[in-house]
């Protein structure tokens, strides 16, 4: 298992690039610290702070709203909780469809300001010049082409993309961005032929959601992925855990332990002062000492430790 430490080395951009027909990718998203450290602990490899979090996070319908500040806001708190994963920022909806130069621009940003290590944008033939200057500039990049979210209005919803003629727009897609300098393309929502044929056609690996086995690596949303969505999930998501349905059970019973003066007990109190009154019961609290985290060996701050 991995902790964020510094003795563990970062995933970088051309060894993820190098993985191309070898070993798998697994990328998942996270949006705040607590989140990515679990995902670094797992060891995945690349962890995604998409615009997604307007959705997850905001409660919005669309990822359109999301600004470049939001972006840099989460960026960091992943970025503090990361010890190994390679982490991807996503440049949000307007800040680089503008020019080239503004997209350089909102790259360099997410870099400085949002301490991430490559960025992702969406779109095909039409931002590879963007790509080619945000890697001239330095930055990785990370294409993204089938369906993308921030034209959803554009398509007509969140739909799959590539089918009958279209499927030639997509691979010339996916193709562009990758001779524009892109370290790795996501496939989304789009036919697992169409997919496998990209990535056969594709010098850089492919990392698919919702577009089959054959791509180089897959991508979930963190939520999805453990099954927080209470029943509602996209079709190509697959919940590994209930962590929903045990926090909706966790909640209730902290609730019930609440109104019936069950919690806090004993254990969860600290020593009286000197000279007081015992508790009812006669029993008194243990001595007040650090519980000791029993898997995963994390270097927690200060701030929580004072609470132990």
């Amino acid at each position: 298992m991995y902790a964020p430490t510094s003795t563990h080395r970062k995933v970088t951009a051309p060894e993820l690039q190098a993985r191309k027909r070898g070993e798998k990718i697994a990328m998942v998203t996270a949006y705040d610290y607590t989140m990515a450290r679990l995902v670094d602990a797992a060891g995945v490899d690349m962890v995604l702070v998409g615009d997604s979090l307007g959705m997850v996070v905001q409660g919005l319908g669309t990822t359109i709203p999301v600004t470049l500040e939001e972006m840099a806001y989460h960026c960091r708190a992943v970025a503090r909780g990361l010890a190994r994963a390679h982490m991807v920022g996503d440049l949000p909806f307007m800040s680089y469809q503008v020019s080239p130069s503004q997209a350089v621009e909102s790259a360099g940003r997410l870099m400085k300001e949002g301490a991430c290590e490559s960025v992702k944008l969406e779109g095909g033939v039409e931002v590879a010049e963007h790509i080619q200057r945000i890697v001239r500039a330095g930055i990785p990049v990370v294409g993204h082409v089938g369906l993308t979210p921030q034209s959803v209005h554009a398509l007509g919803g969140f739909k799959v993309q590539g089918r009958g003629e279209a499927a030639a727009r997509v691979l010339e897609d996916a193709r562009a961005v990758a001779q524009a300098g892109a370290f790795a393309v996501v496939l989304e929502a789009i036919p697992p032929d169409l997919a496998a044929e990209i990535t056969a056609s594709l010098d850089v690996p492919t990392i698919g959601i919702g577009a089959g086995a054959a791509c180089d690596g897959q991508v979930l949303v963190c939520t999805d992925l453990l099954g927080m969505g209470l029943g509602r999930a996209p079709k190509f998501a697959k919940a590994f855990s209930n962590v929903g349905e045990i926090a909706v059970e966790s909640f209730a019973r902290f609730v019930a332990e609440v109104r019936e003066g069950a919690f806090p007990a004993v254990g969860n109190t600290y020593r009286p002062n000197v000279g007081a009154a015992p508790p009812p019961d006669g029993a008194r609290p243990p001595p007040e000492t650090h519980a000791p985290h029993a898997e995963l060996d994390f270097d927690a701050p200060l701030a929580l430790d004072l609470w132990h």
